[in-house]
């Protein structure tokens, strides 16, 4: 029942729940997003790179996010990854819409109706190489990428960039990534 419960709110991404909320959360004055985020460049498969702790990601390897747009324009989200110890397939799915459309950088998830949580996009890379989430309330934060690894220097690059919006590299975990089977990942509703 415990790993019923963790799938269902186990999120990489845009996905941990931190402080689910039924009303509106406001973003901080001093959190920026990046001027536009192109949905239809942002679907796709993402892995984690590093992020902030959580404990729906505690005891995760391989972790990657899948988004894919709906007609409507809404978001699909699933969240995915093997458990270290056995090595099991968890997942949560979520169903996401933008809440800022000149941007699409500012959007909200719900992984379980009616709580959502509110999601920003405060950094990605000029071809969508990599990206970076975190939630409004800055309690959590995803710097994903395209690939299961980014190079020194573009994390860098990152980490001093997240630290500009008080972010601190000390928080971050980096992600293990031992397998290259995103397809079973994203495959796994």
């Amino acid at each position: 029942m415990a790993k019923i419960i963790v799938t269902l709110v186990l999120t990489i991404s845009f996905g941990a729940v931190s402080k689910t909320t039924l009303a509106s959360t406001s973003i901080p004055a001093s959190l920026q997003s990046v001027h536009y985020v192109d949905l239809s460049r942002y679907a796709g498969v993402w892995y984690d790179i590093a992020h902030y702790p959580s404990k729906y990601q505690a005891g995760c390897q391989d972790s990657i996010t899948s988004f894919s747009l709906r007609n409507n324009g809404d978001i699909d989200v699933l969240n995915s990854c093997h458990d270290k110890q056995n090595g099991s397939l968890h997942h949560a799915d979520g169903h996401g819409w933008v809440t800022d459309t000149s941007s699409n950088a500012r959007l909200k998830i719900s992984y379980f109706w009616p709580f959502r949580n509110e999601y920003v996009v405060i950094d990605q890379g000029k071809d969508y190489e990599y990206s970076v989430i975190c939630t409004a309330d800055k309690k959590h934060l995803w710097i994903i990428a395209r690939t299961p690894s980014i190079s020194s220097d573009v994390f860098e690059k990152i980490v001093t960039a997240i630290e500009k919006q008080g972010f601190h590299r000390t928080n971050l975990i980096k992600t293990e990534h031992i397998r290259n089977l995103p397809s079973e990942q994203v495959n796994a509703r």
